[in-house]
């Protein structure tokens, strides 16, 4: 179905796909959807297929801010599942931000919990993102004054705001933003006295492996372009691509190597066989493995 698409190709047909992964990247179970659906719906199922599917009753869900809505939180929280969901910090309210900037003090690697009627939101503060927040808000400031000054509205300016006839800057987006910078947010709905904040930032911060899979799965497997049009088909089609995943990931996770690295030393490794036409037999010289060829082979305990 068409849908919205990230890859600015709003008129080709799409599908949706939900991919569940282990702190270390392997998958664990996959779901498809079709183009339009928005990617904050399709959490639930494919959580709710796995625990059916292994008998599972308890789980932690770890997502970014953008895929679980406080309604799927507090669903989650019904059906026994527990969660580490990235904030929106410029969301919450001045109370909150006011409470967290205290105690935090822009001290590096600090951690506040707040108790919120979404869960305890756990804020930190990194001195490298204050530096690398602060340039990026400098730089939005000075294109938003530059858009004032020249009389424009600016599309997506964030701090650009309507004043009548004319255009102004949003000094309290702005204070706002400089009071958030460096620090971060996750809501948690797990106790202080089973995880600490540090562990809670640290499953959080493991988002990337989510990531890694999926361009794994968009580049080194070409999952992409689909030519199927039934949904059999392009079912079976990212079951194999799957499939190939999970080998792809238990290669890298054993081997410590990436995926491409592992190809690239197996294919150095070559055969060759000879036929004897008058007797009909076969001889296979095999080149001699490399010191890298021979490490890897023994990780993935095959001999050869």
């Amino acid at each position: 179905m068409p849908g919205f698409s990230k890859d600015q190709k709003p008129q080709q047909p799409q599908i949706v796909v939900g991919l569940l992964v282990t702190p270390q990247g392997f998958p664990l179970g996959s779901e498809v959807f079709r183009g339009n659906t928005f990617e904050g719906k399709t959490m639930l199922p494919v959580l709710e297929a796995f625990r059916a599917a292994h008998r599972s009753t308890t789980c932690t869900v770890v997502a970014d801010a953008g895929m679980l809505s406080f309604e799927n939180l507090s669903e989650l929280r019904d059906r026994g599942c527990s969660y580490i969901v990235g904030a929106r910090m410029a969301s919450c309210s001045s109370a909150v931000i006011e409470r967290a900037c205290t105690a935090l003090g822009q001290r590096d690697e600090a951690t506040v919990r707040i108790p919120t009627e979404h869960g305890d939101l756990i804020c930190a503060f990194s001195a490298v993102r204050y530096r690398k927040d602060t340039h990026e808000l400098d730089r939005q400031v000075a294109r938003a004054e530059a858009l004032v000054a020249a009389k424009e509205p600016g599309r997506r300016a964030r701090f650009v705001t309507a004043r009548g006839a004319s255009y102004g800057l949003h000094e309290e987006r702005i204070a706002r933003a400089r009071a958030l910078l460096g620090i971060k947010g996750y809501y948690t709905s797990i106790p202080k006295e089973r995880t600490t904040d540090a562990e809670i930032i640290a499953h959080y911060r493991g988002l990337w492996h989510v990531e890694q899979a999926f361009r794994m799965s968009k580049s080194d497997l070409a999952t992409r372009p689909i030519f199927h049009h039934t949904e059999d088909a392009i079912r079976a089609h990212v079951l194999i691509c799957f499939l190939a995943l999970a080998i792809g990931k238990y290669l890298e996770i054993t081997a410590e190597r990436s995926l491409r690295q592992v190809v690239d030393l197996l294919k150095s490794v070559t055969d060759i066989t000879l036929v004897n036409t008058t007797t009909n037999r076969t001889v296979t010289i095999r080149s001699e493995c490399s010191d890298a060829v021979q490490f890897l082979l023994k990780k993935l305990d095959i001999a050869y």
